[in-house]
């Protein structure tokens, strides 16, 4: 079985694939008379083919036990699916490249504290993998007419690692 060793989640480590979503660096400013602190643009929301318009939803992620082994993934030709954790929690994510599915160039992070992740147009990625306790995430994605997901399973499953520094 393959081995796919998880690594910290940066923007810099996850831009090929989308978008971290993080205060940490963002461009911010006040508003409302200077009661909120507005954090500006952190993600670009691609839903807008075909007709395509935006959905916000919740999901709520069971907790998965490491070492998981994945054998499938899933895209989104349509539009970008982003991810917010409702909580401070950690979540496994699973990356591959757009375009024909390669296990080759698979990619795995860990999220830090309240790091969500916004998925490229047509990015593979594994269904959600909650970590520690069940988790609740806001979702936007896209909603309309037309194929939105296409599932692909792996030649053979792949084992995530998460390293003792991780952990």
């Amino acid at each position: 079985m393959n081995t796919l060793r998880i690594e910290r989640l940066t923007r810099e480590a996850f831009a090929p694939f989308g978008d971290v979503i993080e205060l940490d660096g963002a461009r911010h400013y006040p508003i409302n008379g200077g009661t909120t602190e507005r954090y500006h643009d952190l993600a670009r929301v691609d839903v807008g083919d075909t007709g395509g318009r935006p959905l916000i939803n919740v999901f709520r992620g069971q907790p998965r036990a490491l070492p998981i082994e994945i054998s499938m993934m899933e895209r989104h030709p349509l539009g970008s699916q982003a991810f917010l954790p409702l909580a401070d929690v950690r979540y496994a994510i699973v990356v591959a490249p757009a375009g024909a599915l390669d296990p080759s160039r698979l990619r795995a992070f860990v999220s830090v504290g309240w790091q969500g992740v916004n998925y490229a147009k047509g990015v593979w990625h594994h269904p959600l993998l909650a970590l520690d306790r069940i988790s609740d995430f806001i979702v936007i994605d896209r909603g309309g007419e037309g194929p939105n997901c296409d599932e692909e399973m792996l030649p053979e499953p792949w084992r995530l690692v998460l390293e003792p520094s991780f952990a």
